[in-house]
C-alpha cells in the first residue's frame, strides 16, 4: 500500500497543529460558530444528534493491521468502544469530545491517516474495488490510479470551495463493484483495439435528492491525460455549477441542465488549456506509485486447495461460508475473504474495538497485514491461502464476522440514520434489525439469493437506498416516522435508479411489507433468476397488488 515520505507526513502533521489551535481558539471563545463551521469540516468533523462525528480517510478502502489496531485504540480511548465503516470506505466514530479531536488526529498521524477532505465541498475520498489487485475478473489494478488522483485532489487550491462535495469511483474489473455509474465522476478502466489503457469517463451521476445515472462523455481517455481531463471537467463544473441553491448545486443537476453533449463540448474546450501541459502522466509516475501496490510474496500452488474442498464437501456450515464469503484470486491457491459486519442486532458497519484489534490479527496472521474496507460496509482479507480458509473461518466465528450472508438479503447497507445523524428523518438501524430478524434462516436466505437491500434515514441517501435491489428511505409524514420502499435499483453494470413501490409504511410494518416483496419474487422467479432479473421481467404491479392488496 501506499507508504507516505517526509512530505507526506509532514504535511499531515501540520495539519494536526493548525487544527489544534483554531479548536483552541473555537474553545476559547476566539472564533464563533460561522467562523469555526469551515475549519471543522475540512477536517472532518461534524456536529451530529448528540455528539460530533469524526470521519477519518481510508484512501480507496486499503487499510493496514497497525492502522487498524490504532482505529481500536481510538475507539476505545476516546469514543463507546467502536467504529462506524461506511459506504465511502471510510469509518466514523460518533461520539468524540469536540475537546479530542486534535489529539485524535495526531494519534492517526502517527500511523499515516488523517481527516483531511472527509467532508466540505471538496473532492472527497476516491473509491475502488474492494478485490483491487486481486480480482479474477480484473483488467487493470485500479489502486495506482486511485492514489494518483488522491494525490492530486487533496488540497488541490482550485478545487477546496467547489459548489458542492465532489466524489470520484475508479473500477477496473469487468464487473462494477465501485458503483461507479451513482458518481460524481466514474471512472472504467478499458482497452482500445491497439491494446491501450484508457477510461470511459461517466459525469453526473449521483444520489441524494435528485437521484441520477451518470453520462457518458468520453468513451476512451489515454491514461496519461487523465488528471488535465480530470481537472477540465472540476473547471466547468466550479465555474458554472449552482451555488445558489445546494440542493441544485451538484455536478448531475448542472449536466443535466446543459445536456451530456453540451456538457462534454465545454469540457472538451476547457481541456485544450491543459492538455499536454504539466499534469500529463508519464511512464515514470505511473511506475512509480504502482510500486507501492506491487504483489506479496505468494506461495506457489498449481491449483485450488484438495483439503480446503474436502473440507466443503464434509461441513455444511464451511461450505455456506465459503459460497458466500470467499471470492475468487488470480493466484492459484488463493482466495479473498469478507468479513461479515453484519451479524443480526448489530447496527450495520459497525464494529467494536476489540473486533477492529481481532481484524489486525486475522490480517497479520493470514493476509499479510491488509485488510479492505468495502462499498457494502464490510472488511475483505485479500490475500488469503486456501489451505488457511478453514483455520480463518473458525476465528471469524468467534469474532462474529463469519455470518455467510455476504450479497443476501440480510446483508443490508445502512446509515446511522435517526439515532445518531441530525438530518435524518428517521431511524435506519432498527429498521435493518428487524428486517434481519425476520430472515434469519440461512437456509432461507441461500435461496432467496442475490438481493442488495439499502436504507437510508433522509434525502441525502448515504445508505444508497436508490440503488438498492430493495431500497427503504425514511420519511417525516407529520412528525411520524415512516418508510418509503423502491425496488429496482441496481448500482453495477447496469445502474439504475429505484422506482417507487407507492405509499409509505409505518416502521412495525416493514418486515411484513419485505417478506410480501420476496414471496413474489419466489412465486414468479425463473430458476436462473435472481432477484433484479425477475422485477426487470415482470415490472412493478405484482409487487405493489401484493403489498397493498389489504388497503384496496
Amino acid at each position: 500500500m501506499y507508504i507516505y515520505d517526509e512530505y507526506d507526513q509532514r504535511i499531515v502533521e501540520e495539519r494536526v497543529a493548525q487544527f489544534r489551535d483554531q479548536t483552541r481558539r473555537y474553545l476559547a471563545g476566539e472564533l464563533t460558530d460561522p467562523e469555526f463551521l469551515p475549519l471543522r469540516l475540512q477536517n472532518g468533523l461534524y456536529v451530529q444528534r448528540y455528539a460530533p462525528m469524526l470521519r477519518i480517510a481510508i484512501p480507496y478502502g486499503l487499510i493496514s493491521s497497525k492502522q487498524m489496531r490504532k482505529l481500536a485504540f481510538i475507539a476505545r480511548e476516546y469514543d463507546k468502544g467502536y467504529a462506524h465503516f461506511s459506504t465511502r470506505q471510510n469509518v466514523q466514530f460518533n461520539w468524540p469530545a469536540l475537546e479530542d479531536v486534535p489529539d485524535i488526529l495526531a494519534h492517526l498521524a502517527e500511523v499515516q491517516m488523517h481527516a483531511i477532505q472527509t467532508s466540505g465541498n471538496c473532492i472527497r475520498n476516491t473509491t475502488t474495488d474492494q478485490f483491487a489487485g486481486v480480482a479474477a475478473d480484473e483488467l487493470v489494478d485500479p489502486r495506482p490510479w486511485c492514489e494518483i488522483i488522491r494525490q492530486w485532489s487533496t488540497f488541490h487550491p482550485e478545487f477546496a470551495y467547489l459548489p458542492r462535495k465532489f466524489k470520484i469511483a475508479v473500477n477496473g474489473a469487468s464487473e462494477d463493484r465501485a458503483a461507479i455509474g451513482v458518481h460524481d465522476i466514474g471512472l472504467n478502466v478499458v482497452k482500445n483495439d491497439a491494446g491501450e489503457i484508457g477510461f470511459r469517463v461517466l459525469v453526473g451521476g449521483g444520489l441524494g435528492r435528485t437521484p441520477m445515472v451518470g453520462s457518458e462523455i468520453n468513451p476512451f481517455l489515454p491514461w496519461q491525460h487523465l488528471l488535465s481531463y480530470l481537472d477540465a471537467i472540476l473547471r466547468v463544473y466550479n465555474r458554472y455549477g449552482r451555488r445558489d441553491n445546494k440542493y441544485k448545486a451538484r455536478i448531475k443537476i448542472l449536466v443535466k441542465a446543459l445536456t451530456p453533449e453540451v456538457f462534454a463540448e465545454r469540457v472538451a474546450a476547457e481541456w485544450q488549456h491543459t492538455k499536454d501541459g504539466p499534469t500529463t502522466l508519464t511512464e515514470d509516475e505511473l511506475n512509480r506509485v504502482a510500486g507501492h501496490f506491487s504483489a506479496p510474496a505468494y506461495d506457489s500452488f498449481s491449483g485450488d486447495d484438495a483439503d480446503y474442498l474436502a473440507k466443503r464437501e464434509a461441513e455444511k456450515g464451511f461450505n455456506n461460508w465459503a459460497m458466500r464469503n470467499v471470492h475468487a484470486h488470480k493466484v492459484p491457491g488463493y482466495a479473498a475473504v469478507t468479513l461479515s459486519l453484519k451479524p443480526t442486532a448489530v447496527a450495520p458497519g459497525d464494529a467494536t474495538d476489540k473486533q477492529m484489534d481481532a481484524a489486525a490479527e486475522l490480517a497479520d496472521r493470514f493476509s499479510f497485514g491488509e485488510l479492505r474496507v468495502t462499498h457494502q460496509q464490510n472488511l475483505v482479507l485479500a490475500d488469503v491461502r486456501q489451505a488457511d480458509l478453514h483455520a480463518l473461518w473458525e476465528a471469524a466465528k468467534e469474532l462474529g464476522f463469519a455470518t455467510p450472508n455476504i450479497g443476501l438479503l440480510t446483508d443490508i447497507i445502512c446509515c446511522p440514520g435517526g439515532d445518531f445523524c441530525s438530518l435524518a428523518n428517521a431511524k435506519s438501524i432498527p429498521i435493518a434489525e428487524a428486517i434481519q430478524r425476520t430472515f434469519d434462516n440461512l437456509d432461507y436466505l441461500h435461496d432467496i439469493g442475490e438481493l442488495d437491500l439499502n436504507i437510508s434515514g433522509c434525502m441525502n441517501a448515504c445508505g444508497h437506498h436508490h440503488v438498492g435491489h430493495i431500497g427503504i428511505l425514511g420519511v417525516d409524514k407529520k412528525g411520524a416516522e415512516f418508510y418509503q420502499v423502491s425496488l429496482g435499483g441496481d448500482s453495477g453494470r447496469n445502474a439504475a435508479i429505484g422506482k417507487i413501490l407507492g405509499p409509505s409504511f409505518a416502521a412495525e410494518e416493514m418486515p411484513a411489507v419485505i417478506t410480501k416483496v420476496v414471496d413474489v419474487y419466489l412465486e414468479k422467479r425463473t430458476p436462473e433468476e435472481n432477484f433484479i432479473d425477475t422485477f426487470q421481467r415482470i415490472g412493478m404491479d405484482p409487487f405493489k397488488e401484493r403489498v397493498y392488496a389489504a388497503t384496496h
